[in-house]
């Protein structure tokens, strides 16, 4: 009879230590990229002691877009859909028949520009419900976005004979004057049916 071989045993001792070095590598190395998201720059966080004064907006000047649960979008109180949503923005913020149920219009003389007519008051309201899937919320965000950069492209045009983007900062910021970036976005709510 032959003498039986003794297996020896695999040492995994440190298995656990080269999974984890694994892991922190490629947490370390990957990118997630993400092709949806929203570039804004907050305010400051206000002191704790600080009251927050109540804001008076005129109703004229406040254009309330709310999306539902079902992704439904509701724009000052009618049912539209995202295609419709970056012209009506544009209308609202524009008010070029200076109409009394769109913003107050003001004169103001802008540097670069010289004076002009603007809705300065304007307020577009964001308002969602709990239950609103993010890429809904994403496509409405674009389109006020994609409003307000039409308005500054035209705009910049039409003054300056360039694209928005290629201005220097100086009159990018007289553009930016002209047509402000107000987008007020509310906690979300349970609204259920836009009807």
């Amino acid at each position: 009879m032959g003498k039986k071989r003794k297996t020896s045993e695999i040492n995994s001792s440190s298995m656990a230590d080269i999974a984890f070095l694994l892991l922190i590598f490629f947490l370390v190395t990957t990118s997630m990229g993400s092709t949806t998201g929203l570039t804004r720059r907050l305010p400051p966080p206000l002191p704790p002691d600080q009251d927050i004064p109540p804001v008076d907006i005129n109703k004229r000047n406040l254009f309330v877009v709310k999306i539902n649960s079902q992704n439904q979008l509701l724009v000052q109180g009618t049912e539209i859909s995202v295609k419709e949503l970056r012209a009506k923005t544009k209308e609202f913020i524009r008010n070029d028949a200076n109409e009394l149920t769109l913003p107050v219009k003001s004169k103001v003389t802008i540097p670069l520009i010289g004076e002009m007519e603007i809705t300065k008051e304007h307020v577009i309201s964001l308002q969602n419900d709990v239950d609103t899937q993010y890429q809904a919320y994403i496509e409405v965000q674009n389109e006020l976005v994609a409003a307000y950069s039409e308005l500054r492209n035209e705009l910049s045009k039409s003054k300056f004979g360039k694209e928005y983007s290629e201005l220097d900062e100086a009159h990018q910021k007289a553009i930016q004057a002209a047509y402000p970036q107000k987008i007020s976005e509310a906690e979300p709510k349970n609204y259920g049916g836009v009807k």
